[in-house]
């Protein structure tokens, strides 16, 4: 009896530590997007200048024509920015043709007819189908190399590190997340959480946008005007 108390002992032993083992393993991702964006987080009332802010994209209303409740809370936020003098233009990267309906022209509408940018100050970019696709094409199409980005906490620094890999010279701003309870926190965390493997996977391999495009002198002309 005591053998076998003994042996299933070193076996709980063995399992808890492959457990240990494969639970840091998956963490790595997001471990690596959580401290590379240390020092490049800010509040909206303590972001640095830039000359561009990007904002990410995510649901439109039900109506397929207005931003959701926190793509409202990041359009909202950059149009502080751009007051506040902290920015200049806005680049709004979203899905031109998602599942709910045009992120960028919902963006873009907003911006100009609620929150009273001046639309020469917008640039739209309706192929920045997701979080990588934002920073590459920034990079590449639209040649931004310093910038502001915003987005909520939960997905900030996912969002700052890709685009810091990259090349780009980017620092985060929280977004305001009107009805941003602790359930929808947790839940949008704990998909960030896995959502960081893929980040790290692009990362790594280098992946190429998914949409490719031809340079785009719009943030040049904007930032002209």
């Amino acid at each position: 009896m005591a053998d076998r108390t003994s042996r299933w002992r070193r076996r709980l032993t063995r399992t808890a530590a492959l457990g240990l083992v494969a639970l840091l393993l998956a963490s790595l991702p997001w471990l690596w997007t959580t401290t590379a964006a240390r020092g490049h987080l800010y509040g909206e009332a303590d972001a640095p200048a830039a000359d561009v802010v990007i904002v990410l994209g995510t649901a439109v209303a039900a109506d397929r024509r207005q931003p959701g409740d926190r793509l409202t809370g990041r359009l909202e936020t950059a149009a502080a920015l751009v007051k506040s003098g902290r920015a200049r233009v806005v680049l709004v990267s979203g899905d031109g043709g998602g599942a709910s309906g045009d992120e960028t022209a919902a963006m873009t509408g907003h911006l100009t007819e609620r929150l009273g940018v001046d639309p020469r100050r917008v640039v739209a970019d309706p192929y920045g189908l997701d979080t990588y696709d934002t920073c590459a094409r920034a990079r590449d199409v639209y040649g931004v190399e310093r910038a502001l980005i915003v987005t909520q906490s939960y997905h900030l620094s996912r969002a700052v590190t890709l685009c810091r890999h990259l090349g780009l010279d980017v620092d985060g701003v929280t977004a305001r997340c009107t009805g941003c309870g602790p359930v929808l926190l947790v839940g949008k965390g704990v998909r960030d959480y896995f959502a960081s493997g893929k980040a790290a996977w692009d990362a790594v391999r280098d992946r190429p946008s998914a949409v490719r495009s031809p340079a785009d002198p719009a943030i040049q002309d904007a930032l002209k005007g």
